[in-house]
C-alpha cells in the first residue's frame, strides 16, 4: 500500500472523527439555556467533556498534518 493512499484513508478517518466529537460534545445545551438570565456561566471542563475535547483537539491535528504530509509527499 502506497503512503498516499495511507494518508488518504487517514484523513477520510480522522475526519468523520472529528465530525463525531464536535457533534456529541453539544456545548451550550446546558439546563440553564433555556432561562431568560443574560448572565453566561462558564465553567470548566471536567471528566467525559475533558476528555472529548482533547480527543477532538488531537484528531483535528491529526487531520490537518496529514492533510499537509499529502500536499508535500510527491505521487
Amino acid at each position: 500500500m502506497q503512503i498516499g493512499s495511507m494518508l488518504e484513508a487517514l484523513i477520510l478517518v480522522s475526519a468523520v472523527l472529528v465530525i463525531f466529537l464536535v457533534l456529541v460534545q453539544g456545548r451550550g445545551a446546558t439546563l440553564g439555556s433555556g432561562s431568560a438570565s443574560s448572565s453566561e456561566l462558564y465553567t470548566t471542563r471536567r471528566g467525559l467533556e475533558k476528555s472529548l475535547f482533547i480527543t477532538t483537539i488531537v484528531f483535528v491535528v491529526i487531520f490537518v498534518v496529514s492533510i499537509l504530509a499529502l500536499l508535500i509527499i510527491p505521487e
